[in-house]
C-alpha cells in the first residue's frame, strides 16, 4: 500500500515519477469508472498508458477485446467524457491530495492489496484505506440489514455486535443508518476486535452525514474502505458494489433484518455468489421488516439465535466465548456488589442505587469501570448485565 511522503512545500513529482497508485487513481475518478472497465484498462494498458490512452480518446479503438467487453454499454458519447473528464484532471494534483489527507492507496498487483479480496470474482482495481489496514486481519463478520430497522432489530444487531467484537472477530458493515449503525455501535462500545467499514464515497465525503461521528470513530478503532478516490459522491450505483466488497471481505454475513428485496438481499446474493455462508436472525413473520430475513432462513439459511451459533460456524466455538473472558477484567470487590445488584434483568440506575447503597458518583464511577471491561452495557436509562464469568 502507498503511503508516500508529502512532498516538501512548493514542490511536486514530475509526471515520470509519479506511481502506479496516482494513474488508477486519477482513472478512478472519471464518471462511470466501475471496478470491471478499470480493471480492463489497467490490466491491457498498464496504468500509466490506460490514462494516455483515455486522454487521447484511443480507448476501444485498438479493438482489444478484453477491454471492449468490459466496456458493455458504454457508448461513444461517454468514451468522449472520460476523454473530456481527463483533460479536467491532473493526476499529480489528485494523487497530492490524497498523499495530504494520509489516505493509503492499494493497487490490485501492489503491495497492501486486501488479501481477502486478490482472488475474488470482480476485485477492485483500487482500494483507498482510512485508519488502520491490520483491522482486516483476523476473523470476519459482516452484519447487514435494513435502514428502516425496529427497535428489535436494533437491539440484535448492536448486541451482535458487541459480542463479535469481544470474541475478537471484526464486525463489517457500510455504515448506513439502522442495522449498520446498530452493529458498529456495539463493536465499538465493545472495544475488542477492530471495525472495518465499507463506503460507497470518497473519504472524505461522509455519508450519511448523520453518522459522521460514527465514521470517525470506526477509523480511530479500525479502518474505512472505499473504491472511490476523494471526493467521490455517493452514486446510487456505487452501492451494489460496495456491497460486494462487504461480502467478499466477510467469512460470514448475517441479516439481522431485511425486507425482501434491497441493499440487504443484494448483499446475501453476492455471498452466495463467493460461497460465503449466509446466516439470519428469525424475525416476526407479521414484521415487513424481516420477510426477506426470513425468506433466506426458509431456503435453508443457518439461524442466529445468539453471538454462539455465528462463533461455531466460525470454527470458533465456545473456546472464542472463554477466550472473551479471559481477556477480560474481574471485577475488584466493590465493582463485583455492583454487578451483583444490576443482576439478570434491566434495571434503572435508581433500583442500582437503591440496591448497593452507594453515592451517586461512586456508582457512576463503578458502572463505567464495568461497562468499559465488557460486563455491563447502559443505553436508554436502564443497565443490564451481558457477560458472567467464563461466558
Amino acid at each position: 500500500m502507498s503511503r508516500p511522503v508529502p512532498p516538501e512545500p512548493g514542490t511536486a513529482p514530475a509526471v515520470a515519477e509519479l506511481p502506479a497508485e496516482a494513474w488508477v487513481t486519477a482513472l478512478a475518478a472519471l464518471d462511470l469508472m466501475g471496478p470491471a472497465r478499470l480493471n480492463a484498462l489497467v490490466d491491457h494498458y498498464g496504468p500509466a498508458g490506460a490514462w494516455r490512452a483515455v486522454r487521447a480518446g484511443r480507448v476501444g479503438r485498438d479493438r482489444a477485446r478484453p477491454v471492449l467487453d468490459a466496456l458493455g454499454a458504454l457508448g461513444r458519447v461517454d468514451l468522449d467524457r472520460w476523454r473530456a473528464g481527463a483533460a479536467s484532471i491532473d493526476p499529480t494534483v489528485v494523487w497530492q491530495a490524497h498523499v495530504r489527507a494520509g489516505i493509503g492507496v492499494a493497487v490490485r498487483h501492489g503491495a497492501g492489496f486486501p488479501a481477502a479480496l486478490r482472488g475474488d470474482p470482480l476485485p477492485p482495481a483500487v482500494v483507498f484505506v482510512d485508519g488502520d489496514p491490520d483491522a482486516l486481519v483476523g476473523p470476519r463478520v459482516a452484519i447487514v440489514g435494513t435502514r428502516d430497522c425496529t427497535r428489535y432489530g436494533h437491539d440484535v444487531a448492536r448486541d451482535l455486535g458487541g459480542e463479535l467484537s469481544r470474541a475478537g472477530v471484526s464486525v463489517i458493515s457500510g455504515l448506513a443508518l439502522g442495522i449498520d449503525g446498530a452493529a458498529h455501535r456495539g463493536a465499538l462500545d465493545a472495544a475488542g476486535a477492530p471495525p472495518i467499514a465499507v463506503v460507497g464515497c470518497g473519504l472524505d465525503v461522509v455519508y450519511p452525514r448523520r453518522h459522521a461521528e460514527l465514521w470517525r470513530a470506526v477509523v480511530r478503532a479500525g479502518v474505512v474502505l472505499s473504491e472511490y478516490p476523494l471526493g467521490t459522491p455517493p452514486v446510487a450505483w456505487h452501492f451494489p458494489c460496495r456491497n460486494r466488497l462487504i461480502a467478499a471481505l466477510a467469512d460470514v454475513v448475517i441479516v439481522v433484518e431485511s425486507q425482501e428485496r434491497g441493499g440487504s438481499m443484494i448483499t446475501v446474493d453476492e455471498a452466495a455468489a463467493r460461497g460465503v455462508v449466509v446466516m439470519a436472525v428469525p424475525g416476526p413473520v407479521t414484521s415487513a421488516a424481516s420477510a426477506g430475513t426470513n425468506k433466506v432462513l426458509s431456503e435453508g439459511a443457518p439461524v442466529v439465535r445468539d453471538v454462539t451459533d455465528v462463533l461455531v460456524q466460525l470454527g470458533l466455538g465456545p473456546g472464542a466465548r472463554r477466550a472473551a473472558a479471559e481477556r477480560r477484567p474481574a471485577p475488584d470487590p466493590q465493582d463485583q456488589v455492583v454487578l451483583e445488584a444490576v443482576g439478570w434483568q434491566p434495571a434503572t440506575l435508581e433500583q442500582v442505587l437503591l440496591r448497593t447503597g452507594l453515592e451517586l458518583g461512586a456508582l457512576t464511577v463503578a458502572l463505567d469501570r464495568l461497562q468499559h471491561a465488557g460486563w455491563i452495557d447502559r443505553r436508554g436509562g436502564w443497565v443490564e448485565r451481558i457477560a458472567k464469568p467464563g461466558g
